[in-house]
């Protein structure tokens, strides 16, 4: 994986593992494991930040040692051997800026210093690139499916509650030193309408463990601007000026956020993003290519790392997103604009044979959100009879293959009789032989006076697939998306300490909506994921 006419340099056999407990600016010890390259040094260096366990990566940090870095990994505050309170997201900053005060001192660090972390170290990477002063400051960042912050995690943009992945999680996680990966899932098989009940704030008695912090959850918001990046971060992630590369999957939860972080940053910005999950190439979705799609990350990062911290990145945004159910890469020039693409109108159940770029409106131009039934995020199954739980509408296959690269919104003209609605929309690919498979999904919170059409936008996130000839498209709008998503009860309370439910009646004009998608050009130009990144 080489650039042409460059050589990469010999691999250096990794001295063993040590470990120090680094001080954070109140005394709190922090273990920290170090690996250090064979040979002299001084040596550039990278530094993992993590509540999962710092001893998970000891192979990580020979690999990078064996390329010529020393490499560190940390456990934060309350974690595994490190001392102090657990409290995430809320002393990654001091803390991080005083561990890369202390690699810099050390003898065998050059001064130059790479964060890197995913999902959660990813926002401790994160608050490292942008910390104030250059002895605090990281010199570049690789941040993988980050976990921006606190509100960023356990809400949508329009502040409905991820209740699902929250509740792993802090399951998992929270307030404890060590984990427990499997706590939920055993939970739900003990009881598996466990995140039915209510109040969704309750929850912590239900599992059967202390979870003090679960309330704090839900305390937190997000910007009101309408960002997708944390209160503060957009103005900080505009000013940045040191070399980001975000890495992340179509099928990964925290997918807008990657791109959005790429769309922002201020530095020099690249994008890798494929067909994986939250594991990235070790998840890969269902349209990943075995052959194109599963790259060494690892060796990637090496390479870029180099690049950037050499100064040899060109300035400005460059990338690559795999495109699933094919075996290209292309550019990732095509997500640097949001929210464009082909509009796929609505059309009524009498309307003549629609065009491509149509839906027909099946049923549920009037519907029932009932919060006692909800719409399920995990259950692709369409009730065929019955009173309508959600306005369904499909296209005719498609003539001709088509490739998605870029985001998908639908804007509604709908109304619902109560004040506070939220508005599910999900969109599902159907096989020619009938197979179906999620596309995307996005859910908007809407509060306005009961009986009054509004404009609703929901925002689908990024995509990048090519769908086969004869695929045809679903799309599915509802008043719930559980248990992914908590269910609003549509009394006013907040979803999370409601005990009461009551149905809305909804009304969705399909002469005043449309689903706009991101058709790619014709016979895009394939790149190579390696030259895209260390250009």
């Amino acid at each position: 994986m080489t650039s042409p006419g460059r050589t990469a340099p010999p691999a250096r056999p990794a001295r063993t593992v040590r470990t120090t407990l680094v001080p954070a600016p109140d005394g709190t010890a922090l273990a920290t494991d170090h690996c250090l390259p064979d040979g002299d040094g001084p040596f550039p260096a990278v530094l993992l930040r993590t509540p999962y366990g710092r001893r998970r990566h000891h192979a990580e940090l020979r690999a990078w040692a064996r390329h010529g870095f020393a490499a560190a990994a940390q456990d934060v505050r309350g974690r595994h051997g490190s001392q102090g309170r657990w409290q995430p997201y809320r002393h990654e900053a001091r803390d991080g800026a005083a561990t890369a005060r202390w690699v810099r001192r050390q003898p065998w660090s050059d001064g130059t210093l790479v964060a890197c972390g995913a999902s959660y170290a990813a926002h401790c990477a994160l608050e490292l690139a942008l910390a104030a002063g250059p002895e605090a400051r990281a010199d570049a960042v690789i941040a993988a499916v980050p976990a921006l912050g606190l509100a960023e995690t356990a809400r949508e943009p329009s502040g409905c509650e991820r209740l699902l992945a929250r509740a792993g999680w802090w399951a998992a996680h929270g307030d404890r030193r060590d984990s427990d990966e499997d706590a939920l899932a055993r939970a739900l098989g003990r009881d598996p309408d466990l995140l039915g009940h209510l109040p969704v704030v309750e929850l912590p008695r239900r599992l059967g463990r202390d979870l003090p912090s679960w309330p704090e959850v839900w305390q937190a918001r997000r910007a009101a601007d309408g960002s997708r990046l944390p209160s503060g971060l957009p103005a900080a992630a505009g000013a940045a000026r040191v070399p980001l590369l975000a890495v992340g999957g179509t099928h990964d939860p925290f997918a807008a956020d990657t791109v959005e972080l790429w769309r922002r940053w201020g530095g020099r910005a690249r994008l890798l993003l494929g067909p994986w999950g939250h594991r990235l190439t070790a998840g890969p979705g269902p349209d990943a290519s075995p052959a194109a799609h599963r790259p060494d990350l690892g060796r990637l990062y090496v390479r870029w790392a180099r690049a950037a911290v050499s100064g040899r990145l060109a300035p400005g945004r460059a990338g690559a997103v795999a495109l699933g159910g094919s075996d290209l890469w292309l550019p990732a020039d095509a997500l640097a604009a949001p929210h464009g693409g082909v509009p796929y109108r609505f059309l009524g159940p009498d309307a003549p044979e629609p065009a491509d770029a149509a839906l027909r409106l099946l049923r549920g131009a009037e519907f029932t959100a009932d919060p006692r039934r909800p719409v399920r995020s995990d259950d692709l199954s369409v009730p065929a009879d019955g009173a309508p739980d959600r306005c369904l509408l499909v296209s005719p296959p498609l003539p001709r293959p088509l490739d998605l690269l870029g985001d998908a919104v639908v804007r509604l003209a709908a109304t619902a009789d109560t004040p506070d609605a939220d508005w599910a929309v999900r969109l599902v690919a159907l096989a020619p032989g009938g197979t179906a498979a999620p596309l995307a999904a996005g859910v908007e919170r809407v509060r306005t006076a009961p009986g009054r059409e509004a404009e609703v936008r929901v925002l689908l996130g990024p995509l990048a697939r090519r769908l086969p000839a004869g695929t045809r498209l679903r799309l599915e709008i509802a008043g719930h998306h559980f248990p992914a998503h908590a269910r609003n009860p549509h009394t006013g309370e907040d979803p999370v300490t409601a005990t009461v439910l009551r149905p809305s009646r909804r009304t969705v004009r399909p002469d005043g909506s449309v689903l706009l998608l991101p058709a790619a050009e014709p016979g895009p130009a394939p790149a190579d994921p390696l030259t895209e990144i260390c250009r």
